[in-house]
């Protein structure tokens, strides 16, 4: 996988553009840069299923000590950013998962102050946060000083967030950095890469990592809340049924939803969790949307919100009889590690 394949049959390089088949890299983009507007991106969502797009043009592509790195102008999704292979996030469809991921939490708190972040290098779940009145605080933790760095450079659209006073940016393991915090948050936000095999953030999807870090530091009525993966009809399976399960296993209260993002091709899911009820109504949810968010939503109201927790028959049938706990040892992975490229047009 990884390779680059022209209309004439003919693959160059060593067919992954720097030896480690992860996606479109430094070679790929040298041997590309005379077919910028004939290109298209592939990647292989699961065996036999592949979901391309035609490219503008590469903008950059990079390693840093983690991961790959390719930021990608697509014609259907604008500017995209793809980590290992794996899109992240597209301009055109971007508001979706980070209004899902952010305001939810924010909005059944009662009065949501200090947040902590672990990953959202990018910068789009800060800018979300910020805009809530009653934030104080908000600690960004992402491990990969590199992918900082680059999205503050590239993705314009946060640059206003970075410079937020209330922002604390670190760059640190997601975990080190809460074990050996004393304070505790009123939402800790799981932005993390999904778990794929040898990457750096599955064993943050634990139970171990829920019971013994996360946990301890929530406040009293404190929230969790994780993006946790591909919530499809036939996808949920991967990681989503069981990050709910184990969630399960720690906290009195858990609340899978999930919403259709465009450019992932797919349902994507998330997962709140608490020991305090989630009991707001839709008008209530309408109601703290109109007075603690600042501009308009674009995608999540009250209905909106409703609508999402409410999982297909199918789905919900499979969640409730999911027994498998995520653990280091017994860890499932998101297809598709390093199975994205870049091809020319024929």
């Amino acid at each position: 996988m990884g390779d680059i394949s022209y209309s004439n049959g003919t693959n160059n390089g060593n067919g992954n553009g720097n030896g480690n088949g992860n996606g479109v890299n430094g070679k790929a983009h040298s041997v590309l840069n005379g077919y910028r507007k004939s290109c298209w991106y592939e990647e292989e969502i699961e065996e036999n299923l592949r979901w391309s797009f035609a490219l503008n043009s590469i903008l950059h592509t990079g390693a840093t000590p983690y991961q790959d790195i390719a930021l990608l102008d697509t014609k259907p999704f604008g500017k995209a950013l793809v980590i290992d292979g794996k899109l992240q996030s597209a301009e055109t469809d971007e508001f979706i998962y980070h209004e899902c991921l952010v305001h939810p939490p924010l909005l059944h708190h009662p009065n949501p102050k200090n947040i902590f972040i672990m990953g959202g290098g990018e910068g789009s779940t800060a800018r979300e946060l910020l805009r809530h009145r009653t934030v104080e605080k908000v600690v960004m933790c992402d491990i990969d000083e590199e992918v900082v760095e680059f999205c503050k450079s590239y993705l314009i659209v946060n640059s206003e967030a970075f410079c937020d006073p209330r922002l604390e940016l670190i760059i640190n393991d997601a975990r080190a950095e809460l074990e050996h915090r004393e304070e505790q948050y009123d939402v800790i936000i799981g932005d993390l890469a999904d778990p794929i095999e040898g990457g750096p953030c599955y064993k943050l999807y634990t139970k171990s990592f829920y019971e013994l870090i996360v946990k301890p530091r929530l406040s009293k009525e404190g929230i969790f809340v994780t993006q946790a993966g591909p919530a499809g009809i036939f996808s949920h399976t991967e990681v989503f049924s069981c990050i709910y399960n184990t969630l399960r296993q720690v906290f009195k209260y858990v609340v899978p939803y999930s919403a259709h993002v465009p450019s992932y091709a797919d349902i994507w899911g998330w997962i709140m969790a608490s020991d305090t009820p989630f009991e707001l109504s839709t008008d209530e949810l309408d109601l703290r949307i109109k007075q603690r968010i600042k501009g308009e939503n674009r995608y999540l109201d009250g209905k909106t919100l409703s609508s999402a927790s409410t999982l297909s028959k199918a789905v919900r049938q499979s969640m409730d009889n999911e027994t498998h706990v995520y653990t280091e040892g017994t860890a499932r992975f998101i297809y598709g590690h390093g199975h994205g490229s870049a091809y020319k047009q024929n």
